[in-house]
């Protein structure tokens, strides 16, 4: 007994001893060097949120959480174009809070949250963090997208806030900055602007317009000696905004699934108890409208009162002319195949790139289907329910510091893989989800 007892203390010993302090845990850059980081891109990496670009949303921007751990490596300062309030330099920032619709009935809901705005003036200052918002590929190249005198006709308001001046360009005012480091996850917006409008307000930026300006993009900052990380594009089809409303919320009773089918059925509709698909207009069809079909979506700025009190999308109970969802609030399956072909392409030309230059890959679309379908890490869910997802902000779009904490921690996760760097992840917990009222 006293043997075991001994043997017992020595094993526990062994076991104990030989566990590694938190302490022993080096931190190391491995083969890359931090000390100026610059980052490039367009909303998303500006830190843009429910609806705006402002201070706290910025201050949460995925670069910046990136920096911070480059910091524990030998990273420099970061800046960013910051704003000193929290509405944004445009109108349209959204805030969770009571509404009532047209049925009476009151819950939470995406509201606009106003405020002082910023004003549109230089900011005299250098910044580390190059995103823009709206910003499609080619537009990191084009000169005068900076330029004052030019907002609201050729120029982007956020770039011109601090471009280097009135021609410069994002990728030069990059390149003057001698970056060590750099991430670039641009090229969302060359789909997205066409996602947003239904497919009839945008279009797709050509695979030969979009393959030029990486390359252009990317020659250049590797002319800089920079080692870098580039991201990939996500399949957008799978954010809130497009998988918030069902496409089959039309609900009926039996009875008017018989009476649709009695009217309609000979134009190949098809009714049944319960949910049903709405209608939409389409010129081409016999009635100049169709039911939806597997695999559309709706948009969220489908004005919810419409569909319930305006009878958008289907018959109301005496059988009245049906009002059609318009265009620009649908998703077609052809609209959806065009999304997904310019997707593999730029994915493509992306992952080339990678290679090409020896940059870190995220393959960011994984992982943001990974977080559609649902993840749990540090104990927190996140997955792409609108609102109750953590990911997304309220404008079903962009994500919330908790959502682009995640990033962050992916293109981190890809760096120290990329080049033998040690950086820690951060804790998802630390960040905030949307802001309940």
């Amino acid at each position: 007994m006293k043997y075991r007892y001994i043997l017992f203390i020595g094993l526990a010993v062994m076991l104990f001893g030989c566990q590694p302090e938190l302490d022993d845990f080096s931190i190391s850059k491995g083969s890359a060097d931090f000390s100026t980081y610059v980052a490039l891109g367009n909303s998303l990496t500006a830190g843009y949120a429910d609806g705006s670009l402002y201070r706290t949303s910025q201050l949460n921007s995925y670069p910046s959480i990136i920096a911070e751990q480059f910091k524990k490596a030998g990273g420099g300062d970061f800046v960013q174009p910051l704003m000193n309030g929290e509405y944004g330099i445009l109108p349209g920032k959204l805030k969770l809070g009571y509404s009532t619709d047209c049925l009476g009935t009151t819950g939470l809901s995406p509201l606009p949250s106003n405020g002082a705005l910023d004003a549109i003036t230089p900011l005299g200052y250098q910044v580390n963090n190059l995103g823009v918002p709206g910003a499609k590929s080619f537009h990191l190249l084009a000169q005068g997208y900076g330029d004052m005198a030019g907002i609201g006709v050729y120029a982007n308001p956020y770039y011109a806030r601090f471009a280097s001046s009135a021609l410069s360009t994002v990728v030069g005012d990059a390149i003057a900055m001698l970056p060590t480091f750099y991430t670039l996850w641009i090229g969302n917006n060359d789909v997205l602007y066409y996602a947003i409008a239904g497919g009839v307000g945008d279009t797709i930026t050509g695979q030969s317009t979009f393959t030029f300006a990486m390359n252009t993009i990317v020659m250049g900052l590797a002319s800089t000696g920079a080692k870098g990380a580039i991201a990939n594009i996500p399949d957008i089809t799978g954010i809130p905004f497009f998988t918030t409303i069902p496409s089959n919320g039309y609900v009926v009773s039996q009875n008017q699934a018989d009476s649709l089918n009695l009217f309609l059925g000979g134009f190949g509709f098809h009714y049944e108890a319960g949910p049903n698909y709405f209608i939409i207009e389409d010129a081409s069809a016999q009635l100049g409208f169709r039911q939806m079909v597997a695999g559309e979506l709706l948009l969220l700025t489908l004005p919810q009162d419409s569909l319930k009190c305006a009878y958008w999308g289907g018959f109301n109970p005496i059988l009245q002319v049906p009002v059609a969802i318009p265009g620009q609030y649908v998703l077609t399956n052809d609209e959806i195949i065009n999304i997904e072909n310019a997707v593999e392409g730029y994915n493509a030309t992306i992952e080339s790139l990678a290679n090409q230059y020896g940059l870190a890959y995220i393959d960011m679309n994984s992982k943001m289907q990974d977080l559609n379908l649902g993840i749990i890490t540090n104990g927190v869910t996140l997955n792409a329910e609108f609102v109750t997802g953590n990911a997304f902000s309220l404008d079903g779009i962009h994500l919330t510091p908790m959502g682009y904490a995640y990033v962050a921690n992916e293109f981190i996760r890809g760096i120290n893989s990329k080049f033998g760097s040690t950086l820690p992840v951060v804790s998802l917990t630390d960040y905030q989800s949307v802001i309940l009222p």
